[in-house]
């Protein structure tokens, strides 16, 4: 399943960076989920009893643990352990050793929700579909569906390192 991930990841990757170049000023509220998607995650999280904080993108996200040290910003490769799953509980993918990846590359809510922690930190983000995979269906190498198109994501990310 971890490939799934790394799969999305360079599909979506929109280019690397370097420190210098402007992407590396990612306005994290400039990209926001409808209204519609918001009211859906809300209802998900109302009936769930989860509180959460809502970011100004319309995802919502709960820090465990903050972290310490240096804030990833968009240009960061980050190192990470992470669960991801479906409202209704089901995990499509996760990854108990840290896996690396580049900030940019990954889906927006990753981009918005990573930079809330440092290194040691732990958030769960609850994702608009936008904010995610959005109207992709997105399957296993066997063909299965793994993630449905216009899916809520629930994901644990534990900030492991900085680069």
């Amino acid at each position: 399943m971890k490939w799934i991930f790394g799969v999305l990841c360079s599909v979506i990757l929109l280019s690397s960076c370097s420190k210098d170049d402007d992407i590396c000023n990612y306005d994290a509220c400039a990209v926001a989920a409808p209204a519609s998607e918001v009211s859906q995650l809300e209802a998900y999280l109302s009936s769930s009893t989860t509180t959460a904080t809502r970011h100004c993108s319309g995802m919502y996200y709960t820090i465990d643990a903050a972290g310490s040290g240096n804030t990833p910003t968009i240009c960061s490769t980050v190192g990470v352990k992470y669960k991801g799953q479906l409202t209704n509980g089901n995990v499509f993918d996760q990854s108990t050793v840290p896996v690396s990846f580049q900030l940019n590359g990954l889906i927006e809510a990753w981009k918005k929700g990573i930079p809330l922690i440092k290194p040691g930190g732990k958030v769960k983000l609850y994702c608009p579909p936008s904010l995610a995979y959005g109207s992709q269906e997105i399957r296993d190498g066997s063909g299965n569906v793994v993630i449905p198109a216009n899916s809520i994501l629930v994901f644990e990310v534990e900030l492991i390192s900085v680069f």
